[in-house]
């Protein structure tokens, strides 16, 4: 029985032999030793000679102790032997009965142990009671704080701009390098950061100048926040200070670069006006009218022919104005005072020299922001273009001289052309009059025929002289209804004769139930007959193919009429066709170019339109279409007139 409980309770094995055979002793010192047993707190109880006396589970365990460990000193333990003064602290303990402590690592792990007097009957000092705790995990967080707490102050001490934070007494709590410094004074700032402090308002950022030993002054901008740390109901501010000194001076130096740069575009401004003022010959001019203060640019002396600065007055202003230009120019000056409207106007010069310049003036009125009516405006020396201007009229007037001129050559041409066509006629008429009675015997009829025909032609003479003298008098020319299909075999047999004589093939397509068209039916004839005549004389030198005529009526888009007159001649030059109808211009060596610029007036008098084409083989085709029926008819009052 007495080997037992050496066997069972491990590193309390002293303890229950001190207890003998007394079983309520042992009882309680076995519930002691399961008590202590289950703390997880080593414990290790030293004698006073310093010998283990005891220790618990937790003890064995870290300690690596075993029952065969109790009676050896602590040295002979080599954990114990590790701690450094052991032996000194607990013989202190048990000397002054007064606890102590001590850190010691052992291996990875940090422990702090506890030493305590153990006393045994009357508060006699027996022994010491030692408590191991392993603040590893603690140890660790507090280094992780205190690292980073190291590297937040290392990277506010990279920061180039002071930063403070200041408690609730505006005292220092903790600050930047920067900000020891440049030892800032913050008495100036006491009142806004109270009242930032105290909540009641937010704390605005302002400048402040602070001179800095070695770098003279610098402008920064302070700024404050509120700053609330967790678990700690005291108030702080966070204070910074940014140095703007070298911005400032940045945008000092932008803005006089900025104002160099304005004022060398504004003298690229002035004199690019200035010299468009001097090529334009134009002048510009401010006026206030209350102050009757008037402001010249510099082309506007040159304009006056004055001094440049010499001072402008309405005196100076009078002695170069025309003297018949004096009166409508300040009347409209006297009436712009009152009036504050825009004005416009031009008027003379009269130089030393006696030269005259002509000026022309505009001017925009307006009121300043204090009512002050002023005027802006420019002066522009006109004197070349108004010498222009005359010199233009007068190569008018000339030129109309020389337009009437020509007007009356081509009316001569024209007369001429018209009136020898009928007088070809009737010569041709009489030598075949006179050839039929001197015929053996006697061609009597057809010497009739022939002096009818005569007689005609003469009247057709007549006719044109009679147009001409009413287009001098302005009579209206004679209005009727026309066949087309009538003029065409009129104009035909007119012209046998003439084809006949010069070998062509004369084709008549002429559609039946043609509408009639209105107008006058000798112009129409002449113009039919002008185109057969051109057929003809463009068939002259043919001889490779038959001379053939094609004249056909057609009607056109419902009551339009349309007569074309196709040949097989020479025909025309495609880029030439739209000249073929102008005045003077002709293909012919001995031509006057006047009868197809005719021809086109009578149709366009009509109402219609005269073209030409150029045929798919040889020659050319001419044709003219003229609106049919009442609604062709001329107004009544409109004349007709030849051209």
């Amino acid at each position: 029985m007495t080997d037992q409980p050496a066997t069972l309770k491990g590193g309390w094995t002293g303890f229950l032999a001190v207890s003998g055979d007394d079983a309520a002793a042992n009882t309680a010192a076995t519930d002691l030793i399961n008590i202590l047993d289950t703390i997880e707190v080593p414990i290790v109880v030293l004698r006073r000679d310093l010998m283990i006396a005891g220790f618990n589970e937790a003890a064995a365990e870290m300690l690596r102790l075993s029952p065969y460990d109790i009676g050896r000193t602590s040295r002979d333990i080599s954990v114990l032997a590790a701690v450094p003064g052991l032996e000194e602290q607990c013989g202190q303990v048990i000397a002054s009965g007064v606890e102590s402590r001590a850190d010691f690592r052992y291996g990875d792990k940090w422990f702090v142990m506890r030493i305590f007097p153990y006393t045994q009957g009357e508060c006699r000092v027996t022994g010491a009671v030692l408590t191991f705790t392993n603040v590893t995990a603690f140890r660790g967080c507090i280094d992780q704080v205190i690292y980073e707490r190291e590297c937040a102050k290392a990277i506010l001490n990279t920061v180039a701009d002071p930063i403070v934070v200041l408690n609730a007494d505006q005292r220092i709590d903790s600050g930047n390098r920067a900000f020891y410094t440049l030892f800032l004074e913050l008495a100036s700032l006491r009142t806004k950061l109270k009242a930032m402090l105290s909540g009641n308002r937010e704390f605005q950022p302002i400048e402040v100048d602070h001179v800095i030993p070695g770098e003279g002054q610098r402008t920064l901008i302070l700024d404050a926040r509120p700053l609330s740390l967790p678990g700690h109901s005291e108030r702080r501010v966070l204070v910074t200070f940014r140095d703007i000194t070298a911005r400032r001076q940045t945008k000092a130096a932008n803005d006089l670069r900025a104002i160099a740069e304005r004022k060398e575009e504004l003298r690229r401004s002035e004199a690019f006006l200035a010299e468009a003022q001097r090529l334009s010959l134009t002048g510009s001019f401010y006026w206030r009218v209350p102050a009757d203060e008037i402001t010249w640019s510099e082309q506007l002396y040159r304009i006056f022919g004055f001094d440049q600065g010499a001072l402008v007055t309405s005196e100076l202003i009078r002695s170069r104005v025309h003297p018949e230009d004096i009166p409508l120019l300040f009347d409209i000056v006297e009436r712009a005072r009152g009036a504050g409207t825009d004005f416009e106007c031009e008027y003379r010069l009269q130089m030393p020299d006696e030269s005259v310049k002509y000026l022309h003036m505009v001017a925009h009125g307006r009121r300043d922001e204090d009512g002050r009516l002023e005027y802006v405006g420019a002066v522009q020396d006109v004197t070349a273009r108004r010498l222009s201007e005359q010199a233009l009229g007068k190569a008018r007037s000339e030129l109309a001289h020389v337009a009437r001129a020509t007007v009356l050559s081509a009316l001569t041409a024209s007369i001429a052309h018209e009136v020898n066509q009928p007088l070809s006629g009737i010569i041709t008429n009489a030598s075949t009059c006179l050839r039929m009675l001197a015929a053996d015997p006697p061609d009597v009829e057809g010497a009739r025929e022939t002096a009818r025909r005569t007689i005609r032609d003469g009247k057709r003479a007549a006719d044109v002289i009679a147009r001409v003298r009413a287009l001098f008098a302005k009579k209206e020319s004679p209005i009727e209804a026309v066949d087309l299909n009538e003029v065409t075999r009129e104009v035909t047999a007119l012209s046998l004769s003439d084809l006949q004589r010069n070998r062509v093939v004369l084709q008549s397509e002429l559609a039946r139930d043609l509408p009639a068209v209105t107008g006058d039916r000798i112009q129409l004839e002449q113009v039919i007959l002008n185109l057969f005549r051109n057929a003809c004389d463009a068939m002259v030198d043919v001889h490779d193919r038959p001379r053939q005529l094609l004249v056909r009526t057609e009607r056109e888009d419902g009551d339009r009429v349309r007569v074309s007159v196709r040949d097989a001649g020479v025909g025309v030059d495609p880029q030439n066709v739209d000249k073929l109808l102008d005045a003077f211009y002709t293909t012919k060596t001995d031509g006057m170019g006047i009868g197809l610029s005719v021809c086109r007036s009578i149709i366009e008098r009509h109402h219609g339109r005269l073209w030409a084409e150029v045929n798919d083989g040889p020659g050319a085709t001419f044709l003219f279409s003229l609106p049919g029926g009442p609604a062709s008819v001329p107004r009544r009052g409109t004349a007709m007139r030849q051209s």
